[in-house]
């Protein structure tokens, strides 16, 4: 792969170096947020247009990264933390991997119980390395290994959360990391605060950053050091870098971050009509933070313009904002996440949909929007094509497709129809009506086909014209819904996955399709 030779003008980049790399390949940078909304920025990702939820966050980083390169308005992960997690390493779609729940303990699941479904057997150990036997677990060749296969230095930095604890894929080193920073089984910060040594002596403790224990520093901040710390390192080594940059920002607790709260404190918000309350000044501070964190990396890239000259970033969150009212402010699945219905785990586009920017130097074009369609899993095949990786062999059969082509072609949108498994009991929420619960959900073209599992009902929602999925088109469109049912459950049957069953009878829940025919 040729090295990529065009200054970053419009990051105001100055012209001297402190290192030069000395590498063909590019550095590539995944910025990854969690639990962040499509609209939890000051960054519009709803067609072209900012929303009043934009007008609640200041993001001028990310306004800065979208002026850059490319935002696109239709990205999508699982509804749920570790199964996006774990179809970002290994590429492989939920019903395939089938970690599809979150993860944490050591052969213990995280399912809510039902008295009317028996939920299947998942893998809730996780993802592995390729050589483990780890029971309830997929081994894999991730795609980090892979990169460090051809002379990458692999950073993982913050939140892990792909590997039950004391299993091998815990440690992001058993994954292809060369670095580890703050990664483990836990998939939240017991605390963000130095003060409180980030949670040490609870179950979501943060391990790696003892350094900092006892001081006023927001963990955030902390991370983001250390990650310049390693991209540094990595300069001076004259070696590629691929840095997983993976907050625990912006999910619960809401700790204050009282940098940037008091930017919120009393502010009147318009889509409330009233004051944010202190939960969402918390949250909307956290968000901030990230930004920060971003605009750091930014920084660095300024500062320094031959690394930044062939260094790619990615940005992403790895599910739907958080929509229950017990944390967040307003109406309990519908203000959250507007005009998207529900949040994280919920089948509904408020689960799914995220907000996703790239930028390549030389190759995305400034201040652009992209309506390619893309799932979590596109990650995998587009990252090693990024780094002009043809030649690799995994374990796993992959399921994502990359979307380079369209980062160098933005006139080369293509179909992409993309499936969701979740045949799980989320524990926050057991609304079926709004979309959790355990279900399955594809969308083609400008229609969104959820199935509920316990009930077996069958939803279909054209997105394109009713983002907030209010009205249910299944009476009036049963050829689409048979149509799409059928695709769905040959997608669910190609890859053997597990559904839940009756417990009245004992035997499994009929496929979509089953359904369609029975009616």
């Amino acid at each position: 792969m040729k090295r990529i030779t065009i200054l970053l003008s419009t990051c105001s980049l100055v012209s001297s170096a402190l290192f030069a790399q000395t590498t063909d390949k590019p550095n590539i940078i995944l910025f990854l947020v969690d639990d962040m909304g499509w609209q939890d920025t000051s960054v519009p990702f709803y067609e072209n247009h900012k929303t009043l939820l934009n007008e609640r966050y200041h993001t001028p980083n990310m306004e800065r990264m979208a002026q850059m390169g490319v935002r696109f308005t239709e990205a999508y992960a699982c509804a749920i933390s570790s199964p996006t997690r774990c179809s970002l390493m290994s590429g492989m779609n939920a019903a395939r991997h089938k970690v599809t729940n979150w993860t944490l303990e050591l052969n213990q699941q995280t399912d809510e119980t039902s008295e009317v479904i028996e939920l299947p057997d998942w893998n809730y150990n996780g993802i592995q390395p390729a050589e483990s036997h780890i029971n309830n677990s997929t081994p894999i060749t991730s795609f980090p290994q892979i990169l460090k296969d051809n002379g990458y230095r692999t950073i993982h930095c913050g939140k892990a959360h792909f590997g039950a604890r004391t299993t091998p894929g815990e440690n992001p080193l058993n994954m292809g990391f060369d670095v580890n920073i703050a990664g483990g089984a836990n998939g939240a910060p017991g605390s963000y605060l130095g003060t409180k040594n980030f949670g040490e002596g609870s179950p979501f403790a943060v391990k790696g950053l003892e350094k900092y224990y006892g001081q006023d520093i927001f963990i955030t901040e902390a991370l983001t050091r250390e990650a310049l710390r390693e991209i540094n390192k990595s300069v001076e080594l004259k070696k590629p870098f691929y840095l997983y940059m993976s907050h625990y920002a912006v999910h619960t607790p809401y700790d204050e971050d009282k940098r940037f709260s008091e930017n919120y404190r009393g502010k009147y918000d318009k889509q409330l009509q009233t004051t944010l309350n202190e939960q969402e000044v918390k949250y909307a501070a956290l968000v901030e933070g990230m930004d920060k964190s971003l605009g750091d990396i930014l920084d660095y890239l300024s500062s320094h313009p031959q690394v930044a000259q062939n260094t790619i970033l990615l940005f992403m969150s790895d599910n739907g904002g958080l929509a229950q009212s017990h944390a967040r402010q307003g109406m309990e699945d519908r203000d959250q996440n507007a005009p998207a219905r529900a949040g994280k785990g919920s089948a509904f586009m408020g689960g799914v949909r995220e907000p996703m920017m790239v930028y390549w130097p030389g190759i995305t074009k400034g201040n652009t929007v992209c309506k390619q369609r893309i799932i979590i899993e596109d990650f995998f095949p587009t990252i090693l094509e990024m780094a002009g990786i043809k030649d690799y062999n995994t374990q796993q059969t992959i399921d994502g497709t990359s979307f380079v082509h369209v980062l160098k072609n933005p006139n080369s949108i293509q179909a992409h129809t993309l499936v969701w498994h979740f045949p799980n009991l989320w524990g926050e929420s057991q609304n079926k009506e709004e979309g959790y619960g355990a279900y399955s959900a594809i969308l083609k073209g400008d229609y969104h086909l959820i199935y509920t599992w316990e009930t077996q009902q069958l939803r279909l929602y054209h997105v394109t014209q009713d983002i907030g999925e209010q009205q249910d088109l299944a009476n009036q469109h049963p050829e689409i819904v048979e149509q799409l049912s059928k695709e769905l459950s040959d997608y669910l049957k190609e890859r053997n996955a597990q559904r839940p069953s009756l417990k009245a009878t004992g035997k499994p829940i009929p496929y979509p399709d089953e359904v369609c025919i029975k009616k």
